[in-house]
């Protein structure tokens, strides 16, 4: 099996090809997200260009790869902030969210970096800040419209908590704690069918980068397991916070 750098005349024909396959599966599913499935892929094309050309002067420096990762915190936050608004307004939101992505994705990065289990390099850092960075975002963003349309629907019963005398941390716990934890879900599957359902793209990378398979899989095993531990502080700290949030009537936000 070969594999080209080019994608191809081919590709301006599949690729559009694609996304009208999935807009048709979005809009006879009623998943509402025909137009978001377009702009998402245009976002991605222009992105992807663009950023091309800043990688290339990220990957020349240390500092240069930290500030991109910095960059990419900064777009998460303000991504995971957007969806979680789109469920409820609660004060300081992005704070909360900016917590969240923070203190998972760089207690994990600082772990595997400052010892020396990642290269201490941008060609390392970069990537591996990428890949953390975007899972804890995921997460944040799956923990919390679960925890808050959970919220919503079970807001009966945390009012009910509270007038038998909960604290609200804890009433908020009792209704949303069964279901924040599907937020890691992915990440967990992902981890333990790796190499059965699919092959990640850091193992299938080094394998085409001429790494033996046993280095492909060292490095694929601490992606795997930073992910799900980045995406574990994330979730807690999120739920932390949301259960000390000045939170709005429960009928009023959208499950």
């Amino acid at each position: 099996m070969s594999f080209h750098t080019g994608l191809g005349w081919s590709a301006l024909v599949v690729l559009p090809l694609l996304i009208a396959i999935g807009v048709v599966a979005s809009r006879y599913a009623g998943l509402r997200h025909d137009k978001g499935i377009v702009t998402a892929a245009l976002r991605a094309v222009l992105q992807l260009a663009a950023i091309g050309l800043v990688i290339g002067v990220a990957l020349q420096h240390t500092l240069g790869a930290i500030a991109f990762v910095l960059l990419m915190f900064v777009v998460a936050t303000v991504t995971s902030t957007r969806r979680l608004r789109g469920t409820a307004v609660i004060p300081r939101q992005w704070l909360y969210c900016a917590a969240a992505i923070g203190s998972g994705a760089f207690a994990v990065l600082l772990l595997l970096i400052l010892p020396g289990v990642v290269p201490r390099n941008p060609a390392s850092i970069l990537p591996m800040g990428g890949i953390i960075v975007g899972g804890t975002m995921t997460a944040t963003t799956l923990a919390g419209r679960r925890m808050l349309g959970e919220y919503s629907t079970r807001y009966g019963e945390f009012e009910a908590g509270l007038s038998i005398g909960l604290m609200q941390p804890d009433a908020f716990k009792l209704v949303v704690g069964p279901v924040a934890g599907d937020a890691l879900l992915p990440a967990l599957d992902q981890t333990r069918t790796v190499g059965l359902v699919a092959l990640p793209g850091a193992y299938v990378g080094m394998l085409l980068g001429g790494a033996s398979p046993v280095q492909a899989a060292a490095l694929q095993l601490v992606v795997l397991i930073g992910l799900v531990t980045a995406e574990a502080i994330a979730i807690l700290v999120l739920t932390e916070l949301l259960c000390r949030a000045q939170l709005p009537d429960g009928r009023t936000v959208t499950p």
